[in-house]
């Protein structure tokens, strides 16, 4: 006779044997998938880099035709810039210029902040003027300005009577350029290039510039110099600065460049794509900061030309927004101030007349991570997909710290998840702030819901809107293991 309860019983046993065995190996592989960082006690210890971080390190960048429109009838601009000023305590850095800058010529007698006429509204016109109230309006601005003037139509009188009257009126002004993406100055008709024009030509150009407007308005530092879009070395701050004397120097503000990496979504918001891409411009920075000069991203964006509509309306480039603002700073680039061009014509711009777009969600992130800090380190080494920042008050306490899985979701199929192990932690209990939206191609203009925290931002008012959500993480022995899914950020607060 077969004794079946003893049969059952083993049975039993096998099965309850098996279950552990799969419910470790589970764990197991739970445990060597998952990425594991540790948070150090005190800025500059544990082997990491530092980078110091500017008072407002994300800005605006507004072409310069547009500028007043943005200020004088696009409701969302001063609540969308008063948002980020309630947490670093200052207002952002704005720059006002773009390619209109070198299409635009000062005249004294027009009492419009702009003149121009276009055959389509969403038009950026090929000539304009524009007159002082233009300047007194970009000196209401409570943050830091940078004015862009033009040196394409090579009038350098004309631009320095306009540069006198940006320092009369701009009282908060940073910074004047002289001419922007001077590359292109041939390519497109510029009368300076029309001799001839390379990057040696160019450097002589700014130099000279520089000096006859810097003494012509008697201010030392005030030359935001380089302003180029094509990759460095050529048109880079290095190469600009080794032609520059003493003199032309002691002019220079801070040394800028443009970037558009652009690419699909999938491509754009790899943190490895991002890291790369920032490399480029190493050599760059160190030679501005060997001369003792910040080095900023004067005009930046997602794709260049107003955005991809497929690209840069979306939460993939929200996060790559955040993402690209952190290590850059990381990087050692003090600002970065992201472009807006014709109000309603401007895939990726940040806000507009009626609707918020996607993007502001990743800036706003990176703000929250950025402000009123001191320091900024990376925990990872920027080859993989997975990023983890902290950034540090002025005692070298850690303040918060910032994940970022991006592995690209596209809104079908399954959504896979990433395991992130933090260890170095104090206490039993930290919240947090999750960024998060159905997929990487939500849109907000086309009704996708973007949140962070639980909150979204009002179209048209820019307002925050809804209940702030925090997540309770719970800490043991200092550790503590988060889940983000594909496409999503989680800000931690360590204070």
């Amino acid at each position: 006779m077969i004794d079946t309860t003893r049969s059952i019983f083993s049975i039993s046993i096998m099965a309850s044997y098996f279950g552990n065995l799969i419910l470790f190996l589970a764990v197991i592989q739970s445990a060597i998938a998952a990425v594991t960082f540790t948070v150090p006690k005190q800025a500059h210890t544990g082997g990491y880099r530092y980078a110091p971080l500017d008072p407002a390190p994300v800005g605006i960048s507004f072409e310069f035709f547009a500028f007043p429109s943005y200020f004088s009838n696009v409701t969302a601009t001063n609540q969308c810039l008063s948002n980020w000023k309630d947490m670093t305590g200052v207002w952002p850095p704005i720059r006002i210029g773009g390619t209109t800058q070198d299409r635009a010529q000062y005249d004294s007698k027009t009492s419009a902040y702009v003149v121009y006429s276009v055959s389509n509204p969403a038009d950026a016109p090929a000539s304009l003027t524009f007159g002082s109230s233009f300047l007194t309006l970009a000196g209401t601005y409570a943050g830091s300005v940078v004015v862009g003037l033009n040196r394409g139509k090579n009038q350098i009188q004309n631009t320095i009577d306009a540069a006198k009257i940006v320092i009369s009126e701009v009282k908060n002004l940073l910074a004047i350029e002289l001419g922007n993406e001077p590359e292109y100055y041939s390519r497109n008709g510029q009368p300076i290039a029309s001799g001839g024009w390379s990057p040696a030509i160019d450097a002589a150009s700014q130099n000279n510039w520089a000096l006859s407007v810097g003494s012509a308005v008697q201010k030392s530092s005030i030359i935001q110099a380089g302003n180029s879009n094509d990759s460095p070395p050529t048109w880079g701050a290095a190469e600009l600065i080794a032609t520059e004397n003493a003199t032309v120097k002691s002019y220079v503000k801070t040394y800028a460049h443009h970037n558009y990496p652009g690419g699909s979504v999938d491509s754009l918001m790899s943190h490895k794509s991002i890291s790369s891409n920032l490399h480029v411009f190493d050599a760059d920075v160190t030679a501005a900061l060997k001369e003792g000069k910040p080095y900023v991203f004067g005009e930046t964006n997602s794709v260049s030309g107003g955005g991809a509509a497929g690209v840069s309306p979306t939460f993939g480039a929200a996060l790559w927004t955040m993402d690209y603002v952190l290590r850059a700073s990381y990087s050692n680039i003090s600002r970065t101030y992201f472009h807006h061009g014709t109000v309603g014509n401007c895939q990726y711009c940040f806000w507009g007349r009626y609707s918020m777009g996607a993007p502001y969600y990743g800036a706003y992130a990176a703000t929250a991570l950025l402000a009123k800090a001191s320091y900024l380190t990376a925990l990872d080494d920027g080859t993989t997909n997975y990023a983890a920042y902290v950034s540090f008050s002025s005692d070298g306490t850690p303040l918060r710290a910032l994940l970022y899985n991006s592995d690209y979701f596209s809104g079908s199929g399954s959504r896979s998840s990433q395991s992130f192990n933090i260890g170095g932690l104090s206490g039993s209990s930290l919240k947090a702030k999750r960024l998060t939206a159905e997929s990487a191609m939500s849109r907000v203009d086309q009704g996708g819901k973007v949140t962070y925290g639980g909150q979204t931002f009002t179209d048209g008012s820019c307002k925050v809107a809804g209940t702030e959500s925090t997540e309770s993480l719970s800490v043991s022995n200092g550790q503590v293991t988060i889940t983000l899914k594909a496409s999503e950020a989680l800000l931690i607060y360590l204070q």
